[in-house]
């Protein structure tokens, strides 16, 4: 649309089918930091002079999120460069801060193209922006809105409502999570799982062949089921797992797994071979689930720079240790 300071896009607040898809897509981490858009000023609807003006990032999942939010709405929207990393993430590493906001009010020349000098930015942007210091720089005054940018209309028409600056962590906002955390690990996965199925072979009672079939096959579910219980399991439960340690909270599931590993029949303690097995699987399941479950840190709302440091140092000699161990006597196991 024309402007006073040229021709700026107008974009819609209808999702297409292609929008939809690539956002699977990159639930998945297909393309994940490419997914984003160009900053600069955007029009949404028939905006005026005195139309609001709404920031966000330029990572793509978040800029359709707001825009859809907007039907029947005309509205500015101010995208800054967040090399497509999502408001809060932006936040916190300075990409969604002060910096860039006056930055990209002065190249869009927004002071030209509206009559009022107030900027809404995301609730979860805060950590990164000094409204007073955008003032200073800028002349334009920052407010903080909603958490979410579908209750971006009604804090538009009624301000701040109770329960808009509250971050939840729900099953189902947790879930949309799980995927891209799978599929970060999915090339360090297969090389661990193809060399226990390789090395699982050694010592099989009728020949190498058979005890890939058996042992091999058999360490590749247990660590699958391990990963997942530290990838997909903790999360999906994290609310209701003991302890405030994320690798604490994923042990739980990785002895569930132990558990029913124990409970197929899968050890023999009649002999020297699967009392060596049963120890290995003991170490192992809860070490990996505990390690894979600390990757979710950086996904969760509750979390600290400070407080993973710690854990991590407590934690991961305890998780290697087990590891360690638990691998000897899963090989010793094999030349019994």
């Amino acid at each position: 649309m024309d402007t006073p300071v040229g021709v700026i896009p107008r974009v819609g607040t209808r999702l297409t089918l292609a929008d939809r898809w690539g956002h699977v897509l990159v639930r998945w981490g297909v393309g994940r930091m490419r997914y984003r858009v160009d900053p600069g000023l955007y029009a949404v609807g028939e905006p005026e002079a005195n139309s609001p003006v709404l920031v966000t990032a330029n990572y793509k999942l978040t800029f359709d999120s707001l825009r859809a939010s907007l039907e029947n709405l005309s509205a500015w929207v101010l995208v800054l460069d967040t090399d497509g990393v999502n408001v809060w993430c932006a936040a916190g590493k300075g990409a969604f801060g002060t910096a860039e906001l006056v930055r990209r009010i002065g190249l869009s020349r927004l002071s030209q193209v509206v009559s009022h000098r107030r900027l809404i930015l995301p609730q979860l942007s805060g950590p990164g922006v000094a409204a007073r210091e955008v003032r200073r720089l800028s002349g334009f005054e920052v407010f903080f809105g909603p958490v979410r940018s579908r209750d971006v209309p009604e804090y538009l028409e009624k301000g701040i409502q109770p329960g808009m600056r509250r971050v939840t962590f729900t099953f189902t906002e947790r879930l949309v999570l799980v995927p891209v955390e799978l599929t970060g690990s999915l090339k360090p996965a297969a090389v661990l799982l193809i060399a226990f199925f390789l090395v699982g072979g050694l010592g099989g009672a009728h020949g190498y062949w058979d005890g890939l079939a058996h042992e091999g096959l058999f360490a590749v579910l247990a660590l699958a089921l391990a990963a997942l219980a530290g990838m997909a399991a903790t999360p999906l439960l994290l609310p209701w797992l003991p302890g405030r340690a994320f690798s604490l909270k994923g042990l739980w599931p990785g002895l569930a797994v132990f558990v029913l590993l124990v409970l197929a029949g899968s050890f023999r303690l009649s002999d020297g071979s699967g009392r060596l097995e049963f120890l290995a699987w003991l170490l192992m399941a809860p070490a990996l689930a505990s390690f894979t479950a600390m990757n979710f840190t950086g996904a969760s709302n509750f979390t600290s720079l400070s407080g993973v440091r710690k854990e991590m140092r407590r934690a991961l000699p305890l998780q290697i240790s087990a590891g360690g161990v638990g691998l000897a006597a899963w090989l010793a196991a094999r030349v019994l």
